[in-house]
């Protein structure tokens, strides 16, 4: 696990980007929930919104090391900015690089590399959340074309985004067996977008339902093959656990690092508050968590680039639940460090607190992470 000298920099660029552009932000975009455009600008003049996509496509090339890089230091200021970065990298145009045709990358990873064209994914509905497979939104095709009717909810990106990588049901007697992953660009006929959401956190991040009324879609837009999108499903979710790991990872190292500061600083009864041993024990626990998820997360990271994410469910899983409980619990610790002010918008730990609660329900709830890990042992405990 040794970083080269190019990901050192990259870590190093981002770090130095997130804490003098991003952070002076965060409160703003959170509290008027507005998704901050200035800042993606300048990422895509950075190359950050073009990480993991070729050079060829016009991308910074790089991949899932790269993306949790970048996903960690923009998430240890701004949980916001990471989510929506990360819709638009690895949920968006990661997918279409990994299962698009030549012409498909050309036609969209361009745009989307350059920061053009703001991406998203659009997988749950809502009587299809972590039942994904029972998804309603029914495409009929139709001649040269697709036509779609259904609804999508709880989409990062959904009001601001251009391009979507779209899950519909394409022969709904197969479930599983019979759904087909689209590109639906923004302008499309029947394409609308509907309401946005009022969240607790990742204010600055807008979410949104998609609405398909005989939306028309050209089969050339049919990213694999028709009634095989289940592998272009299942092709991310394990680089999309660990990417979201690492978005908890910088929640959690925020709440730790803010503390410190803090308990050095705040002083009760004559001393600073890290000498009494409550509060001490709290920060080493804090650290603890993040030192685990760390080792967790850049260990499976390295070895996906050599393996390839397919057959690493169990570890992934094993991480995003771990990540998001540790960015959950590091931000109860915090808001506790910080007493009262941590009930208050005049410090960041309450929006800390806010934003870790969503990480142990997106990208997969708790409880499916671990129902993953438990089959995952039935299943290689049956192969001894």
């Amino acid at each position: 696990m040794e970083f080269t000298e190019e990901q050192i920099m990259l870590r190093n660029t981002v770090a130095r980007f997130a804490r003098e552009q991003v952070a002076p932000l965060a409160t703003e975009i959170d509290h008027h929930e507005r998704f901050p455009r200035e800042t993606f600008k300048k990422m895509a003049d950075l190359g950050l919104l073009g990480v993991g996509i070729p050079e060829e496509y016009d991308g910074s090339g790089g991949g899932i090391v790269e993306a949790c890089i970048v996903a960690e230091e923009l998430a240890r200021y701004c949980a916001s900015t990471a989510a929506s970065w990360g819709a638009h990298v690895d949920l968006c145009a990661a997918n279409i690089n990994r299962n698009g045709t030549p012409e498909q990358k050309a036609m969209f990873l361009p745009d989307l590399a350059s920061g053009k064209k703001l991406g998203g994914l659009a997988m749950t509905e809502p009587g299809a959340g972590s039942d994904v497979l029972a998804m309603a939104l029914l495409a009929v095709e139709k001649d040269d074309k697709f036509i779609l009717n259904g609804t999508k909810t709880f989409i990062t990106n959904g009001p601001v985004g251009d391009i979507f990588l779209v899950y519909a049901t394409t022969d709904p007697k197969k479930k599983g067996k019979g759904i087909t992953a689209f590109v639906i660009e923004k302008g499309f006929e029947g394409f609308k977008i509907g309401r946005q959401f009022e969240k607790l956190g990742w204010r600055g991040s807008p979410t949104g339902e998609l609405i398909f009324e005989d939306c028309q879609v050209p089969r050339g837009n049919v990213i694999g093959r028709v009634n095989e999108g289940v592998k272009v499903l299942l092709s991310g979710l394990n680089s999309e656990r660990l990417v979201l790991s690492a978005e908890c990872l910088g929640i959690a190292r925020a709440c730790l690092e803010e503390s410190q500061k803090y308990a050095r600083e705040r002083v009760q009864f004559g001393k600073p508050i890290n000498e009494f041993q409550m509060i001490s024990e709290k920060i080493a626990r804090m650290a603890v968590k993040v030192e685990a998820v760390r080792i967790m997360i850049w260990s499976q990271a390295f070895r996906m680039v050599k393996e390839g994410p397919a057959a690493m469910t169990f570890e992934t899983a094993c991480t995003k639940l771990m990540a998001s409980e540790a960015s959950l619990e590091n931000a109860l610790d915090a808001t506790q460090i910080f007493g009262g002010y941590g009930y208050t918008r005049e410090f960041p730990v309450e929006r800390y607190l806010r934003d870790a609660r969503l990480m142990t329900i997106g990208g997969g709830t708790t409880e499916i992470m671990i129902n993953l890990i438990f089959r995952e042992l039935e299943n290689r405990s049956k192969q001894r």
